[in-house]
């Protein structure tokens, strides 16, 4: 008799596919609307994209003690904590819409940031949800639940924003409620968790040891620099389109069509990384980001904007989908929490850079210098990925074993 193939959509990862949902839901949601809340509390121009900013710094602030709480009370239990966060910081966001506080909003954003650092784990938590040669295609498939945010996202800014007295307070208050929607679906999620169940107390190598890796390395290159680059041209977006005379629907569909770019693939970038191999669709997406910064260089029709957002969606999505299943090469079980911690923080120190730059860069020096910028970013990721691919073809080490 035939052994029973592995399964690979079972009911806790369909369950974490729908809160990867809600989690990009938030995501889209702030990404559209606090750079023009922010826009019009401050008064100063070039601090728009604050609030931005203050999400992702949130972010990495959050890392260690996301990685502690993960390690003491398990995926689960920190991802409802995550959640509650949310729901309390979209309440601040629409107060600070009420009382007119750009300090209140940034630091608003600033404490969503330890919902962002735990939404960025669901998809290492998805390759635990199915048999170890799966992991790639769970990965793949819980980023491209970030679909559901792609469509809910926009249409929620775009049909709340005039919903409360003040606009966008409508969308806050909607986040909120999506939050507590996110803590229900997660309470029916159960994650293995082995290592705490068997009692193993031991950290493994340390965080220096393995961040010597060449895999890790290239591994938190590719997640944070191919993220810094999204969220450069991304973040900046709203205010180039506000600047170049669009109204905001026109931006919310724009937005929308970069968040289907970046998780649609998402149904087959599993397959073609065990088909082609990892670094070679990693480096497909780099082609893709170069290729949507030409785009934007092109031109600032509406066209310009939509085509360069999808591709650079596109590319995120083999370059962020590669680095996640290439990290998990660099570390054992027990090592999970500080590794996969390390590489987010490194995503979001990279994206608060980002979100700060964009900002001052559209405001001061222009929607060129902005792509140009990526564009050397993109020079770096380049450099790490042959470097990987030598290390391979000449039978080098890349894990320190």
């Amino acid at each position: 008799m035939n052994p029973e193939p592995a399964r690979l959509l079972n009911r806790n990862l369909l369950l974490l596919i729908l809160c990867q949902g809600l989690f990009l839901t938030n995501n889209v949601t702030f990404i559209a609307v606090n750079g023009l809340v922010g826009f019009h509390l401050t008064p100063i121009p070039w601090m728009a994209t604050l609030p931005v900013m203050g999400y992702v710094v949130g972010g990495a602030v959050s890392t260690a003690i996301v990685a502690r709480t993960q390690a003491r009370y398990g995926r689960r239990r920190s991802f409802q904590l995550g959640l509650m966060v949310a729901f309390i910081s979209a309440l601040l966001c629409a107060l600070a819409v009420r009382m007119e506080s750009f300090a209140l909003l940034v630091c608003a954003t600033f404490l969503a940031g330890y919902y962002s650092a735990n939404g960025q784990l669901y998809r290492f938590a998805a390759a635990e949800l199915v048999d170890v040669g799966l992991k790639e295609k769970a990965i793949s498939l819980v980023l491209a639940g970030g679909l559901i945010g792609a469509i809910i996202g926009p249409n929620l800014a775009r049909h709340t924003k005039n919903a409360a007295d003040y606009p966008f307070m409508g969308a806050y208050l909607a986040l909120a409620v999506v939050a507590v929607i996110g803590v229900v679906l997660m309470s029916f999620i159960r994650f293995p968790d082995d290592l705490r169940e068997r009692g193993i107390t031991r950290s493994g190598r340390s965080l220096g040891v393995i961040a010597r890796q060449p895999v890790f390395i290239v591994a938190a290159l590719g997640a944070s620099l191919g993220y810094g680059v999204m969220n450069l041209l991304m973040a900046a977006t709203p205010l180039a389109m506000e600047m170049a005379g669009f109204e905001f629907s026109s931006t919310a569909t724009v937005l929308q069509w970069h968040v289907i770019g970046m998780f649609a693939p998402g149904f087959v970038t599993g397959s073609l990384i065990k088909r082609y191999g990892v670094l070679q669709v990693m480096s497909v997406g780099l082609v893709l980001n170069v290729v949507c910064i030409g785009v934007a260089l092109a031109g600032h029709s509406y066209s310009h904007f939509l085509v360069s957002l999808f591709l650079l969606g596109v590319g995120w999505n083999f370059l962020f989908t590669g680095a996640t299943a290439l990290a998990t090469q660099a570390h054992t079980a027990e090592e999970r929490d500080k590794a996969q911690g390390a590489i987010n923080f490194a995503v979001f120190f990279v994206m608060a850079i980002s979100s700060f730059s964009s900002g001052a860069l559209v405001a001061t020096s222009g929607w060129y210098w902005l792509n140009m910028g990526s564009l050397a970013i993109c020079t770096v990721l380049v450099c790490a990925l042959f470097t990987l691919f030598v290390y391979q073809r000449k039978g080098l080490s890349v894990t320190g074993e």
